[in-house]
């Protein structure tokens, strides 16, 4: 039998992670420097170098599945395109306007971001359409003409059109378009009924408006790196992760690249999601921490936790969810990341108080941390972990990074031990704890401010720092069980590998529940279905490859958020709204700890569908074999535990020996990742080729 590979490749900001499965179970990593001159090129040398160690060649490649931050950094850093947008007259400024909230409740000195629209480059055209899509004011030719000619005089790079409850009635949105087409047919458009049919004027100006912004950015991407693969002789088909969780194909995501901005972090959540249901593990915390952040997310009974808006650029995107609008509000699905500015390259520094801090600036792939002797004159946590020996100097990425400890001690003595009158090893030790706290932020984030107890689930742990913070952390939260899959490192790519194919639709449809016509809602929700079907028959899936999953935004009526509720198949009826109204009640008690009687009305704000493409044969092989194996450079090495425990001489063992049950201090030495194992925990390795670590009681 032909062995068929796929492929699973992430761009971090430190590193880019390559991972090759076989259909029969083989796995191949590869970890190399991301490239951010040219992401597309250093995927295809990547894998070139892939080819030399493995003797493959691009034809036995039969899928590349890729998570970027191509989209997200245009965003980032405002490289996006010159973006034109038309809008109601009267509705100009709502990009600037926002939704009066602030991130920063007492900072008088904050400013919103700058609108990616400048103000000259916004039209308006003179139209009305009411809430319910009636045409108070019909939109005239020859206006929309002139307003399109405006923005192409100007040279536009892009077009957006957003107008007043285009959700209801898309009349007027459709009239431009066509006007839009006709005179400048290959200009890349977004028009708000066609991305998103939803109520909420900012929310959706601001997600047509992103759309528009990357659409050439990430169209030239994919051009460019579809162009390589086929020049080095890899004619795989392409699918991009998006932020829901899902799949999609290059051409989907060059036409709505708004479901790929959050595509990096989705993997590993998506990788864990399908282990812990592998273990029949009901509650899990996700931990993925890099070089440059750390990350955090739910599993609950089987289920990714998903938010229907998020904000890009917000920076640390934890906290409360009334200390909004930082950043720019992208109202798609994605999965519930907490994200802090913690990873092995954020520097270490004194604060102008005298305090020890960690992050949020970091080192990233280039200088990188001082032990990478690349130029690097701030110290970081990398630097900080090498001295605690927590990792090994000349055993990184298996030895084909050499680590300088000796430079890592001078600048960390130098700058940040003897300012504190402090030894070189509780100064580090204190980086790694302020480390942790930061990073404990983001896992209270998704779990105790979602009404979660935290002390319910279990830690799972991955990325190239992650295991090696896990246990620590895990202990002052109350967690007993901390998990480390294999290929712990490299897990967000593969964690692709799990995936499938994905489209989510969704409209306004506001109703109270107990009024409503409950055989249009019905009809609504088949109509969604027929055009997901549609949609998944074009690439290749009907049938049993083909999966519907309803679900709806509902609130109590008057509130302002809603709450997301899956909805079973069946017929829209009255024991559907009994249904929803209860699983409601019992989401919102859960979320804020209270819920409303039983004859407070519960408004339908939005019907939401996904539609699921499931190929067969292509899950994940039950018995995955790794063909890189692992070499341990040493069987001990001294590393520090605090001042109650001190020096200690800490074994240093392979995965392979935790067949059976050995008791820390351990550590464990791979590829991709170091885990460590405090004095006291009980560390093995299960049947699916996990590290379960069992934390002591108290």
């Amino acid at each position: 039998m032909t062995v068929t590979y796929r492929v699973g490749v992430d761009i971090g900001g430190t590193f880019t992670d390559i991972v090759l499965l076989g259909s029969d179970g083989t796995i191949h990593t590869k970890k190399i420097s991301s490239s951010v001159g040219n992401y597309a090129q250093a995927i295809v040398d990547g894998l070139s170098e892939v080819f030399r160690e493995t003797g493959l060649d691009g034809g036995a490649i039969e899928e590349i599945r890729h998570g970027t931050t191509v989209a997200s950094n245009a965003i980032l850093e405002h490289k996006g395109a010159r973006v034109g947008l038309i809008t109601t007259k009267g509705f100009r400024d709502v990009l600037e306007i926002r939704t009066l909230r602030m991130p920063k409740l007492y900072d008088l000195t904050w400013t919103k971001p700058e609108p990616l629209v400048e103000r000259y480059l916004r039209r308006v055209v003179d139209e009305r359409v009411d809430h319910a899509g009636k045409v108070d004011r019909a939109l005239d030719p020859a206006d929309a003409e002139r307003a399109v000619d405006a923005l192409l005089a100007e040279k536009v790079e892009a077009i957006a059109i957003c107008l007043l409850n285009s959700f209801a009635n898309s009349a007027h949105e459709l009239m431009l378009r066509d006007i839009v087409a006709a005179k400048a047919p290959h200009l890349p458009l977004s028009v708000s009924c066609e991305v998103l049919p939803e109520i909420k004027e900012y929310e959706r100006t601001s997600t047509t408006v992103i759309n528009a912004y990357v659409m050439p950015i990430v169209a030239t991407y994919l051009h460019a790196l579809r162009r390589g693969l086929d020049s080095a002789g890899i004619p795989a088909r392409l699918l991009l992760m998006q932020s829901n969780g899902g799949l999609t194909t290059d051409i989907a995501a060059a036409e709505r690249p708004m479901n790929i901005i959050e595509s990096g972090p989705a993997g590993g959540v998506v990788g864990a999601q399908a282990l812990a249901r592998a273990k029949k593990l009901e509650k899990i915390i996700t931990f993925d921490m890099g070089g440059t952040t750390a990350k955090a997310s739910m599993v609950e009974d089987g289920e990714v936790a998903r938010a229907q808006e998020y904000a890009v650029g917000a920076g640390i995107m934890i906290g409360s969810r009334l200390l909004t609008g930082a950043g720019y509000t992208l109202k798609v699905p994605a999965i519930d990341l907490a994200e802090v500015g913690a990873g092995g390259g954020s520097h270490v520094w004194i604060d102008p108080g005298g305090a020890l801090q960690a992050g949020p600036e970091s080192a990233g792939a280039s200088p990188g941390p001082v032990c990478y002797d690349k130029g690097g004159e701030a110290p970081t946590i990398t630097d900080a972990n090498v001295l605690l020996g927590y990792i090994n100097p000349g055993h990184l990425v298996g030895g084909a990074v050499k680590l300088n400890a000796d430079k890592a001690r001078a600048v960390f003595e130098e700058k940040i031990a003897r300012p504190l009158g402090m030894t070189v090893e509780r100064a580090a030790y204190g980086a790694h704890l302020i480390a942790a706290s930061n990073m404990i932020r983001a896992i209270k984030a998704v779990s105790t401010e979602r009404g979660r107890d935290p002390r319910e689930f279990s830690l799972f742990a991955f990325g190239g720092n992650g295991p090696l913070f896990a246990a620590g952390m895990a202990a002052a939260l109350g967690i007993g069980r901390v998990i480390v899959p294999p290929s712990a490192g490299l897990f967000s790519s593969f964690g692709l590998l799990y995936a499938d194919v994905e489209h989510h639709y969704a409209r306004t449809f506001r109703r109270l529940l107990r009024q409503a016509d409950l055989g249009e809602i019905d009809r609504a929700w088949t109509a969604m279905a027929e055009q997901a079907d549609g949609q998944l028959a074009v690439e290749g899936f009907t049938g049993t490859g083909a999966r519907l999953k309803r679900s709806a935004a509902l609130h109590y009526k008057g509130q302002s958020y809603e709450l997301t509720v899956p909805v079973p198949d069946g017929p829209i009826d009255t024991r559907m709204v009994t249904h929803l109204e209860e699983a409601f009640g019992q989401e919102h008690e859960r979320t804020y700890g209270h819920r409303a009687g039983p004859d407070e009305p519960v408004e339908l704000v939005a019907i939401q569908l996904v539609g699921s493409g499931l190929r067969e044969g292509s899950g994940v092989p039950q018995n995955v074999r790794p063909s890189r194996v692992e070499s341990k450079a040493q069987t001990s090495r001294r590393a520090w535990f605090g001042d109650k425990h001190g020096w200690m001489d800490t074994p240093v063992v392979s995965r392979l020996d935790l067949a059976e049950a050995k008791t820390g201090p351990l550590i464990i030495d791979e590829y991709d990742t170091t885990c460590v194992v405090p004095p006291g925990a009980r560390a093995e390795r299960d049947s699916a080729g996990n590290i379960v670590i069992t934390l002591a009681a108290g």
